[in-house]
C-alpha cells in the first residue's frame, strides 16, 4: 500500500471495501486525496502533527497526535500508509461502539500490555487537555487531568487492581456517557 500509484488496483479496492465501512467511490476519493497530500504514499509523524494542528489550533495537539499516530501505525514502521490510514479512519468515523472502544483502548494502552494503568490514562488525558486548551469549560471535578483521571479510573477499575482491562473499559463506557461522546471525535470529519 505504500506505493505511489495514482489509482488503487481492483484487488486493493476489494480488500479495503471488505476491511472498512467505506464505499468504493469513497475509497477512491480518499486515496486520491491521500496521494495528492502525500505523494510518496506514506504519512509520517510530522505531517500527522500538522494535520492535528489544523483541527485544534488553540492548543498544543502534538503530543496527542503522536499517541494517535501510534494507533494508526499498525506495523510500527513510523509511517502510515493508505491502508493503515483508511482502516483507522473507518473505525473512528463509522465503526460500531465495540470497535471504537477497542480502538480507544489501544490508544490508552500505551505500552500495549493489554491494560490501561492510571499513569497511561493520565498521559493521554494530559495530552487531550493540552490539545483543547481553554476552548472547553469543564466542571470543577474534572478541571485538571488528574481530577478527570481519578474520577474515570475509580469508575472503570472495578476490581481495584490498579489497571483497567478491555472488559472493564467497555463496561465503564456504559456507565459514563462522556467516554462514548469522546469517541465521536472524528464523526463530523467524514
Amino acid at each position: 500500500m505504500g506505493k505511489t500509484n495514482s489509482k488503487l488496483s481492483h484487488e486493493e479496492l476489494r480488500d479495503l471495501r471488505e476491511m472498512t465501512y467505506f464505499e468504493k467511490s469513497e475509497l477512491k476519493q480518499w486515496y486520491k486525496g491521500f496521494i495528492k497530500d502525500f505523494p510518496n504514499g506514506t504519512l509520517g509523524p510530522n505531517e500527522f502533527r500538522k494535520i492535528y494542528k489544523q483541527f485544534f489550533p488553540f492548543g498544543d495537539s502534538s503530543e496527542f497526535a503522536d499517541y494517535v499516530f501510534r494507533v494508526f501505525d499498525r506495523n510500527n514502521n513510523n509511517q502510515i500508509d493508505f491502508k493503515e490510514f483508511i482502516c483507522a479512519l473507518s473505525i473512528s468515523c463509522r465503526g460500531n461502539l465495540q470497535e471504537k472502544l477497542q480502538w480507544t483502548f489501544n490508544l490508552y494502552d500505551i505500552d500495549r500490555d493489554g491494560y490501561i494503568t492510571y499513569e497511561e490514562m493520565l498521559q493521554i488525558v494530559e495530552a487531550i487537555y493540552k490539545m483543547v486548551g481553554t476552548m472547553v469549560n469543564l466542571p470543577e471535578d474534572e478541571d485538571t487531568p488528574e481530577k478527570r483521571v481519578k474520577k474515570l479510573f475509580n469508575m472503570i477499575d472495578t476490581d481495584r487492581d490498579g489497571k483497567v482491562s478491555l472488559t472493564e473499559f467497555q463496561q465503564g463506557a456504559e456507565k459514563d456517557p462522556s467516554i462514548v461522546e469522546a469517541l465521536n471525535l472524528y464523526a463530523g470529519l467524514v
